[in-house]
């Protein structure tokens, strides 16, 4: 999924805040995007983006939660964790996409 120009924008100023990886390895898979702060007081995020398969789910709600669910099963915050960020300072969130219609948990 490539970005548009919004998405670049968005990435430039929050790249102020934050160090960006892009499909970075976790140990069990390779996670979407993760928002490294700069500063250990701010929230780390790890934001995962999937576009909804009418044959694994019913809904765009059903691709949230398997996008949370991806998240804590291949474990991805605790990239973040082991560089000192509480897992209650690491934020998650799954973006659902069909068409223009997107949903994020």
């Amino acid at each position: 999924m490539g970005l548009r120009g919004e998405s670049r924008g968005l990435m430039v100023d929050l790249a102020k805040r934050y160090q960006i990886t892009l499909n970075g390895n976790s140990r069990f898979g390779r996670y979407d995007v993760m928002f490294e702060p700069y500063k250990k007081e701010d929230s780390g995020i790890m934001p995962e983006f999937k576009v909804y398969n009418l044959k694994k789910e019913k809904n765009l709600k059903e691709t949230v939660k398997a996008e949370f669910k991806q998240i804590e099963d291949k474990k991805y915050a605790v990239i973040l964790a082991k560089k000192g960020f509480g897992l209650d300072k690491i934020r998650r969130y799954g973006f659902a996409f069909e068409g223009r219609q997107v949903l994020t948990g």
